[in-house]
């Protein structure tokens, strides 16, 4: 049940490392510009928009089936970045964080207000430093602050997505 690893390394399940890099890579979508073109760059956004629908369609299920939906990924990618992020740091193929930016971003918003919403998330984990906090706590250490970015962010896009619902739909 757990590997053979050189000494003062800890012992793991076989299967831990495939679920953390699954779960991290939010499915394989933080691969599919390496595979295509030999570079993660971008790939935080295909992640978002690959997660963009579902998150959508959550919100059919009502708000709550959303905050437990984001909390789970927010609960996921922590740990699965956590047993990554000594020997990876924040590398591109890394998405998760992404992934629960985008659902933070369209809690309680419709298709509409919620692209508003995905595009200003994107924007402002982008574009960090005109972001007031998003810069900030990417400076967190370990997973936490992979992680946490894109939820600062992730409110950004939120915000920008429910000023758009009450001014426009």
């Amino acid at each position: 049940m757990f590997t053979s690893l050189p000494e003062g390394r800890r012992s793991e399940p076989l299967l831990l490392p495939t679920v953390t890099k699954l779960i991290a890579s939010w499915f394989g979508t933080g691969l599919i510009l390496r595979k295509i073109r030999a570079s993660d760059a971008g790939s935080g956004t295909v992640a978002s928009v690959v997660t963009f629908p579902f998150a959508i369609w959550l919100g059919s299920l009502g708000v709550f089936a959303q905050v437990a939906a984001t909390l789970a990924v927010i609960a996921l990618g922590i740990w699965s970045v956590s047993a990554l992020v000594e020997d990876e740091g924040d590398a591109g193929w890394i998405v998760v964080d992404e992934a629960a930016g985008t659902f933070i971003a369209t809690i309680g918003l419709g298709w509409g207000p919620g692209l508003v919403a995905l595009v200003i998330f994107r924007v402002a984990d982008i574009f960090k430093s005109g972001f007031p906090g998003v810069a900030r706590a990417e400076q967190i250490s370990g997973a936490r602050g992979v992680i946490g970015d894109d939820i600062v962010a992730g409110f950004y896009g939120l915000a920008a997505g429910l000023v758009t619902k009450v001014f426009l739909f």
